[in-house]
């Protein structure tokens, strides 16, 4: 029985080892790269707008949260 526990606890934490954590990022139409949760703005087809970096669905994506953008 020791042996069984034992081994299980081996495989799990080989298991868990070998979990790599994705690199999640947003691309700029410049070919800039975005943390998850950088805010920028855009402007694409004359329309300019603020969009932050998020995952929907297990992908990156760019969110609108408001028309135009503020100027600091």
């Amino acid at each position: 029985m020791r042996q069984i526990v034992l081994l299980l606890t081996f495989l799990a934490g080989t298991a868990s080892a070998q979990i790599k954590e994705l690199d999640c990022y947003c691309g700029g139409s410049q070919g800039e790269r975005f943390e998850m949760g950088d805010v920028t703005c855009f402007t694409i087809s004359g329309r300019t707008f603020t969009a932050q970096c998020q995952m929907s669905l297990n992908t990156p994506m760019w969110r609108e949260l408001s028309e135009g953008c503020v100027i600091s």
